[in-house]
């Protein structure tokens, strides 16, 4: 075996060579003689799409053990001579032994690395299942399941059976067109889509003309298009990035673009309808692809809160019917692709509203391709796609979703699955629990829902379907066609001897994984199917298979030899060009013969060619695996197969063709059951399910803000400018208390908010007009001055609180103050007080890394409305046993990441660390919380010495945010002032609209060793730091530089 293996290695290796040696002769005559100097690289670059060499390769690295490749480096060694030749094959030998070894490696670490998170998952999977079984005991209350009024008067054993079914049974039920008709009147929904990457317009999308432009701009445009035309839709806006670059259309840097208007849309100034809105975000005379946008992502989530939260304003004075005007905030806010969920993630959290998202493709399935190549090892995979924060951002839309839209179960199973944040077995347990009204002990995972992307199918002409093969007939006698005929059909009808035969048609583009060789083989073996009918393969476009990328060589290469082999000439149609306009009339053709569609991929992810099959009448056969298993079992209207049996094929095209009963049931039955795919219905599936499983917040709940940015009064009292806040009670967490100390807790809040309301401000900033709530800027101090011991470095951070005021002083009241810290509140009122500055000279306070927001001229207390903004999925005393479980590194002890109680509160844990050697980095333990469902953000703080574990919806440049909007100050007028080092959130603070002003010298100690481990994602990948909103000064600068930089 070996020598035989070895005498097909040196096969290999000549053809590497004498193809080289052509290709070279070829490219060196050809492009001197033609092409200019400055045009020969990209020239050559397109002449060596196909590589001889690297085809080769390839088939030797991945078709033999690296000991034969060895044998033959050793043979070749031996037997050296003097000549040129064996002198390169030598060499060229070497190296494709080192790439085989190489790539064995690479294969050898991913599944280490692989069998390390399948433990991981397993042992957090195991664990939270294990506490999540424990059942109804765990009810806080102790009282019994929730049911319905209809089970409650039922007989005990015959309720006990009604119940069970109902909590477990998770059917949405679809929204009727009757029912939208009906609460068209009452239902005026505002929905955000957002999609970022790519060139989006309505018209004339200029789709493949890059790998951003492909089937997702299609998708967002024709959804948008579709919700806007729903009943109860008011309003549609589809966020995408603004490009202003010569390279490209100027239609793509219009700030807006109408895509519909809504029909019953009477007056000129309904703002109703879709809208296509585009930000700048990033350079913007760059058109930069997906994998060069995540430092840019901060930015568009500042320009995207600032448009809709303008919309919701307008919406509510629109809508409103003469009374007080309330913002219409967003029904949901959905993201496609990693980068737009992180984005609706961020402003999910800060309007508190639902977010869905689809990820389209996924990072972790690439992954996993790429590294089982071995191509590539893993550093050249980060630096090519980004990977590692593409999965980052796909895990935090996990985190923050209530809705994850797929298009088949096997996503769900087979990709969702690999994620940290996505059990099967545990989202099924906490769905159940949820519908038994039983606690989730704090945790959380998003329900994954199958919705089959819609279809247009308002091309298809019915009439073309009811009349049968009157167009073939014609076709075979031009003297009777009543009209031209498709020009494509004469296109594939040459090829066949016996025409008016049935046509198997497939339809695919040439990728080994399409497997149409196995369907040639089970064709060409059936003398029965082949008398039967003919084979039409459409596989894409050529001119020259020489001329092609290696796969698709491959494959066409491989057909012409099996047509050959089995003497399928005037059987088998093959047409070398076709436009995307064709398409439809091939579907025809086939339908008019009584065909039958197959699509035998070894994995088909979806499979959109089935549906459009199914449209023009045609039953099919289709893969086992993957999509085609959910569209099938909608539409009733063929079988499936086992990919890798080619008798399995041949018997489903048989029993279709050959019994005309059959093919007339399943072609009824697909253009009976079309409608499931088309938009209309599944605009209404998706609102059901976004009605089902998102929890809308009540009213009360909304997010509250000031009708006009400047609606308070210049002289009002300082609680005026704050009317938005009032007390929340928070009702996702057992009441520990009795109902005396509630309503004594209550009245103590209310006492204390009606002292500072009766305190007077301060006269200078009556004068001027401004106060805290009122100002035109604001600078945000985010100083971390810390010694090494994590105990306050008093001296530096009196330097920079005497800076941020003395800057605050020169701007007359126009500019507030805010302290951004990782402290407590009492902690940082301690560490103002040892600057020599009042608290109250500051307009918040955030503090605990986001956790809590204060107002110290009002009080110096956590603020309660921010407390209710910032619980969503705060796993509160749940978590808290978790983390030093979870967090310490191996071989601590356990004080070395112990509770420290003087600092918690309640939406922050505060945990004391050792050192950063005794306890893991932030993403290690987030992700083992995501793995046992729980939801937080993790920051260290006090130089590695202090972890604050906050809720999902807390951090500070979130707490910032909140602030802009309830202050309504544009973030483009905000300053944030940072050190060169900090805690590990510092680089979130980094990026976004507002100014950063880096303070260098201030910050003698940080955190940032313990954010991520060395395979994580880059800074550099989350903030651009050439980008000309960050600016860092001399340490000699003073107030008045500060406010040249704002």
């Amino acid at each position: 075996m070996a020598a035989a293996g070895n005498e097909w290695i040196n096969g290999y290796l000549e053809a590497i060579l004498d193809a080289g040696v052509k290709l070279r002769g070829e490219q060196g005559g050809a492009l001197a003689l033609t092409t200019p100097r400055l045009l020969q690289a990209p020239a050559l670059a397109e002449a060596a799409a196909y590589s001889p060499t690297r085809y080769f390769v390839e088939e030797v690295v991945s078709r033999f053990d690296d000991r034969d490749l060895h044998k033959t480096w050793t043979k070749v060694v031996a037997m050296r001579s003097s000549q040129e030749r064996s002198n390169r094959l030598e060499n060229l030998c070497w190296r494709i032994w080192h790439v085989a070894r190489k790539k064995k490696q690479v294969e050898w670490e991913y599944s280490r690395q692989l069998a390390w998170r399948r433990l991981e998952q397993e042992l957090g999977s195991r664990e939270a299942a294990e506490e999540l079984s424990d059942g109804e005991k765990d009810r806080p209350d102790g009282a019994p399941a929730l049911q319905p009024p209809s089970v409650a008067v039922a007989a005990d054993g015959e309720q006990q059976q009604q119940s069970r079914l109902a909590r477990i049974n998770s059917e949405t039920r679809i929204v009727s067109e009757d029912e939208d008709e009906v609460a068209k009147d009452d239902r005026n929904l505002y929905i955000v889509l957002i999609s970022i990457h790519g060139l989006i317009r309505g018209e004339n999308m200029e789709l493949g003309r890059d790998s951003d432009t492909g089937g997702q701009v299609k998708y967002v445009v024709e959804l948008a298009r579709a919700l806007a035309a729903t009943a109860g839709v008011h309003r549609v806006d589809l966020l995408t990035r603004q490009i202003s670059c010569p390279d490209v259309d100027w239609t793509y840097g219009e700030p807006v673009e109408m895509i519909t208007r809504p029909s019953d849309a009477d007056d000129a100034g309904c703002d109703g309808g879709a809208y296509i809105v585009r930000l700048p975000c990033g350079p913007r005379d760059r058109y930069l692809p997906k994998e060069s946008l995540w430092p840019h992502i901060p930015e568009f989530v500042d320009r995207a809160l600032a448009h809709v939260t303008n919309v919701a304003r307008a919406l509510g004075d629109q809508l409103s019917d003469g009374g007080a005007a309330a913002p219409v905030w967003p029904y949901v806010i959905h993201g496609h692709y990693a980068d737009a969920a992180e984005v609706a993630a961020h402003l999910a959290s800060a309007l508190n509203v639902p977010m869905v998202m689809t990820g389209h493709s996924l990072g972790r399935n690439k992954l996993e391709q790429l590294l089982k190549l071995g191509r590539m090892p893993p550093a050249e995979i980060q630096g090519t796609y980004r990977i590692a924060r593409r999965i980052e951002a796909e895990e935090t839309g996990l985190d923050a979703a209530e809705v994850v839209v797929t298009s088949t179960k096997q996503e769900i199973e087979e990709q969702w699955g690999l994620y940290d944040g996505f059990d099967v077995m545990v989202e099924r347990k906490l769905r159940v629990r949820r519908r038994r009204g039983v606690s989730c002990l704090g945790r959380y995972m998003p329900r994954m829902v199958v919705i089959p992307p819609g279809m247009d199918f308002s091309y298809v002409d019915t009439q073309d379907l009811a009349d049968g093969d009157g167009d073939l007939q014609a076709l075979m006698s031009p003297g009777k066609a009543k009209k031209p005929m498709p020009p494509i059909w004469s296109e594939v009808l040459r090829f066949f001897t016996n025409p008016h035969k049935p046509m198997i048609l497939a339809l695919s583009r040439p990728d080994p994984k399409k497997n149409v060789t196995t369907l040639l083989k089970a064709y060409g073996e059936s003398r029965h199917l082949r008398e039967l009918a003919n084979l039409t393969l459409i596989l894409g476009n050529r001119d020259d298979i020489e001329e092609m990328s290696g796969g698709a060589a491959t494959v066409l290469t491989a057909v012409l030899k099996l047509i050959d082999r089995y003497d399928l000439y005037g059987q088998v149609a093959y047409p070398k060009h076709h436009k995307q306009t064709d398409v439809p009339h091939i579907y025809r053709l086939a339908a008019k013969t009584k065909g039958v569609f197959i699509n035998p991929a070894l994995v088909e992810p979806f499979g959109l060619t089935l549906i459009e099959a199914a449209a023009y009448g045609l039953p099919v056969v289709a893969t086992q695996n993957g999509g085609p298993v959910d569209i099938l079992k909608a539409l009733h209207n063929g079988l499936l197969v086992d990919p890798h049996d080619a008798a399995a094929i041949t018997d489903a095209l048989l029993s279709l063709l050959a019994d005309k009963a059959r093919w007339l049931e399943c072609r009824r039955d697909g253009l009976r059951n079309i409608h499931r795919f088309s938009w209309p219905h599944h605009c209404r599936l998706y609102l059901s399910h976004v009605a089902a499983n998102c929890d809308h917040p009540a009213p009360h709940q909304l997010l509250r803000v000031p009708a006009s940015p400047r609606a308070a009064s210049a002289d009002g009292s300082l609680s005026d400018s704050l009317r938005g806040l009032s007390i929340s009670i928070d009702v996702s967490h057992d009441l520990k208390t009795g109902a005396g100390e509630s309503a004594a807790a209550i009245m103590d809040a209310l006492r204390r908010r009606r002292a500072a309301a009766d305190r007077p401000a301060s006269a200078a900033a009556r004068a001027a007009g401004f106060a805290p709530g009122l100002r035109q800027s604001l600078i945000v101090l985010a100083v971390d001055c810390y010694g090494g011991d994590g105990k306050l470095d008093a001296e530096r951070l009196k330097k920079a609180v005497d800076m941020a005021l003395a800057a605050g002083a020169a701007a007359g009241g126009r500019l507030g103050c805010v302290l951004s810290t990782g402290m407590t509140i009492a902690e940082a009122a301690d560490a103002l007080g040892a600057c020599s500055a009042d608290p109250a000279a500051f307009d918040a306070l955030i503090c605990s890394s986001g956790a809590e927001l204060c107002y110290p001229w009002k009080e110096l207390a956590a603020d309660e409305e921010y407390a209710g903004h910032v619980s969503f999925r705060w796993p509160g005393a749940h978590v808290r046993s978790a983390v030093p479980r979870l967090g310490k590194a191996d071989g601590a002890q356990e004080a070395d990441l112990a509770a420290d109680d003087a600092a918690c509160s309640a939406h922050c844990h505060a945990y004391a660390a050792a050192g950063a050697s005794k306890v893991k980095k932030v993403d290690s333990i987030r992700q083992s919380l995501r793995m046992r469902g729980f939801r937080c953000n993790l920051v260290y703080t006090r130089a590695c010495t202090r972890l604050n574990v906050i809720p999902l919806s807390a951090s500070r440049p979130r707490a910032l945010r909140y602030l802009s909007i309830q202050w309504g100050i544009d973030l483009s007028k905000v300053a944030v002032l940072v050190g060169d080092k900090g805690d590990t959130d510092r680089e979130r603070l980094l990026p976004g609209l507002h100014k950063t002003l880096v303070l260098p010298g201030l910050v003698s100690h940080g955190s940032e060793e313990l954010l991520r481990d060395e395979d994580g994602f880059l800074t550099e990948d989350v903030v651009a730091m050439d980008s000309p909103n960050i600016v860092t000064l001399a340490e000699d600068q003073a107030a008045a530089d500060i406010l040249k930089a704002i």
